[in-house]
C-alpha cells in the first residue's frame, strides 16, 4: 500500500534535525492523485513543504510505486480541517469549536494540558432585566472531543 510507505519516509525524514518538529496529518490517495497532509510545531514553510515533495518524488520515481503520471501534492491540511491533538497548541489563543458527544463549545482555547484543553467562553444569564455575562473557563478531556476546529473570522 503506498500511503503506509509514503508514511514510512516521512517517519525516517522527521528523523533529521531539520524536520524534527514535523509531523503527518494524513495522506489520500485517489488513482493517481496522492496528497500528504503535514504540520510542524513551529511553522510550516513552503520551503519544508517543497523540500519534502522532491524526497518523496525521488523515492515514488525510483521505486515506480505510482507509475509514470501522478500527482503529489504537499501541504498543510488548511484552515477547514479539524485539528489533530499536536496541533491544539499552535492554536492556543484562537477561537475554535470543539464537537462533543452531546452539543458543542465555542470559545477562545486558553490552554492545552496533558490530556485536556481548557476553551473559554462568555454565558450570558438574563436575572430580571439585566444580562449577566460570566467567563467560564471548560476543561475537556481529549477522549471526549470529537472534533476540534479553528473558526476562521474576516
Amino acid at each position: 500500500m503506498v500511503e503506509e510507505k509514503i508514511k514510512q519516509l516521512l517517519e525516517k525524514k522527521f528523523e533529521e534535525k531539520e524536520y524534527s518538529d514535523c509531523f503527518l496529518i494524513e495522506i489520500t490517495k485517489n488513482n493517481s492523485k496522492v496528497q500528504v497532509f503535514i504540520d510542524c510545531d513551529s511553522e510550516l514553510t513552503l520551503k519544508k513543504c517543497t523540500r519534502i515533495s522532491r524526497y518523496l518524488e525521488h523515492v515514488i520515481d525510483e521505486e515506480g510505486w505510482l507509475g509514470e503520471k501522478y500527482t503529489l501534492e504537499v501541504s498543510s491540511p488548511g484552515a477547514t480541517k479539524p485539528l489533530v491533538t499536536r496541533q491544539f497548541p499552535k492554536h492556543i489563543g484562537r477561537k475554535v469549536k470543539v464537537k462533543l458527544d452531546h452539543g458543542k463549545v465555542e470559545g477562545i482555547l486558553k490552554a492545552v494540558n496533558e490530556n485536556s484543553v481548557i476553551v473559554s467562553y462568555i454565558e450570558i444569564e438574563r436575572i430580571k432585566k439585566k444580562k449577566i455575562k460570566t467567563e467560564i473557563d471548560k476543561e475537556i478531556d481529549f477522549k471526549d472531543i470529537k472534533e476540534l476546529k479553528v473558526i476562521i473570522s474576516f
